[in-house]
C-alpha cells in the first residue's frame, strides 16, 4: 500500500508539473492576442465595440481565468485551484458557440477595414509571434480545454480514493468532461449542417428540401437498384439522413447549368421502413439488401461485400 502511494504521489505531482508548465505556455499565447490586438484595437478604435467583441469573445475572462489557476497552482492549492477554475468553464462553451461567428467577422473586417488589414499583418511580423498568426491563436481555447479534460482525468487516477481532493478533482472532471461535450455538440451540429448544405448544393432544383431542422446526415454513395421486372440494374447514388432516404441519378454531362448536378429520383421516408440482408451474410462477393416500404420495395447491390454490411448497419441504426 505504502508503495503504491508513493508511485501514485510521484506521476500526481507529475502530472500536477506539467500542467502547470503548460498552463503558463498557453496564458502567453493569449497574452500575445490580448496585448497585441485587443487592448490596442481598444485604445485605437479601429474596430468598433460590436465587431471587436464579435472577434475575440470572452478572451479576457479566460486569461483572468486561467491565470488565477495558474497562481493557485504554483502554492500547491490543486483541489481548490480547480474547484475555484470549473466555476469559469462555462465561458469555454460561450467561445465555442462564437467561434463561427468570430471567424466570419474577422475575415469580413480584412475584406473591408484597410486599416486593420494593415495593423494586422504588422502585428504579426513581431517576433513574439513566431510566424503565427491571429487565426492561428484564435481556436488554441479549445485546444486547451481538450487538454485540461486529459489532466484532470489523470490528476484524479492518481490521487488517493476517500481525501477530500479527491472529491474536488472527481467533480473539476465531471465539470469538464460536460462543457467538452457541449463543445463537441457545437461543432457536430454545424458540421452536420455544413453536409445538408452541400447535399441539397448538389441536387438540381429546389424540390427535395434537404435543409430540415432536426435531420441528420448519415452516409452517401453509389449502389446498385434491382429492378423488379427483367430490366437492367440502374446505378444511383444514395444519400442517408435520419429520416430519409434519398436516390438521385447524374443529370446529363452536357446540360449547361447542371452537368456536374444530381437529380432527385425518389425519397423514401423511413418511420415506416424494414431492412433486410437477402445475402451477404457469407464471405462471397458483394450483397444484396431489401428495403420495404408500405407501398413499395427496393432491392439495393452492390459488388462490395463491406459496402453492404456498412450500409445495412447504417440503415438500421437509422430506421432505428
Amino acid at each position: 500500500v505504502e508503495d503504491q502511494r508513493a508511485r501514485w504521489e510521484r506521476k500526481r505531482s507529475r502530472t500536477a508539473k506539467e500542467l502547470l508548465e503548460t498552463e503558463h505556455k498557453y496564458l502567453e499565447q493569449l497574452d500575445l492576442v490580448l496585448t497585441y490586438f485587443v487592448t490596442i484595437l481598444k485604445a485605437k478604435g479601429t474596430l468598433k465595440p460590436a465587431v471587436l467583441e464579435t472577434i475575440f469573445g470572452p478572451l479576457e475572462s479566460l486569461y483572468s481565468a486561467s491565470h488565477i489557476l495558474s497562481l493557485n497552482l504554483e502554492k500547491g492549492n490543486l483541489g481548490p485551484g480547480l474547484e475555484n477554475f470549473c466555476q469559469s468553464l462555462d465561458l469555454y462553451g460561450h467561445y465555442a458557440e462564437n467561434l463561427e461567428q468570430a471567424n466570419k467577422t474577422l475575415k469580413e473586417q480584412l475584406r473591408k477595414n484597410k486599416s486593420f488589414r494593415r495593423f494586422k499583418k504588422l502585428q504579426e511580423t513581431r517576433p513574439q509571434f513566431q510566424g503565427r498568426e491571429l487565426e492561428d491563436l484564435l481556436p488554441l481555447p479549445l485546444q486547451r480545454l481538450h487538454q485540461y479534460k486529459h489532466f484532470f482525468r489523470d490528476l484524479l487516477e492518481n490521487t488517493s480514493p476517500g481525501t477530500a481532493e479527491y472529491q474536488k478533482l472527481a467533480k473539476a472532471v465531471k465539470s469538464v468532461s460536460e462543457v467538452s461535450q457541449w463543445v463537441q455538440d457545437i461543432f457536430d451540429k454545424r458540421e452536420n449542417s455544413l453536409q445538408l448544405l452541400r447535399v441539397q448544393k448538389l441536387l438540381k432544383g429546389r424540390k427535395t428540401q434537404v435543409l430540415t431542422p432536426g435531420r441528420w446526415y448519415i452516409r452517401e454513395g453509389w449502389l446498385l437498384v434491382v429492378p423488379s421486372k427483367g430490366e437492367e440494374l440502374k446505378r444511383r447514388m444514395f444519400f442517408l439522413f435520419s429520416d430519409i432516404l434519398i436516390a438521385a441519378k447524374p443529370c446529363h454531362p452536357l446540360h449547361l447549368l447542371n452537368s456536374n448536378k444530381l437529380s432527385c429520383q425518389a425519397v423514401y421516408p423511413l418511420h415506416q421502413c424494414s431492412v433486410d440482408k437477402v445475402f451477404g451474410h457469407t464471405q462471397s462477393q458483394g450483397g444484396l439488401l431489401s428495403l420495404s416500404f408500405p407501398h413499395k420495395t427496393l432491392l439495393l447491390m452492390s459488388s462490395n461485400q463491406q459496402e453492404i454490411h456498412d450500409w445495412y448497419r447504417s440503415l438500421t441504426a437509422a430506421v432505428r
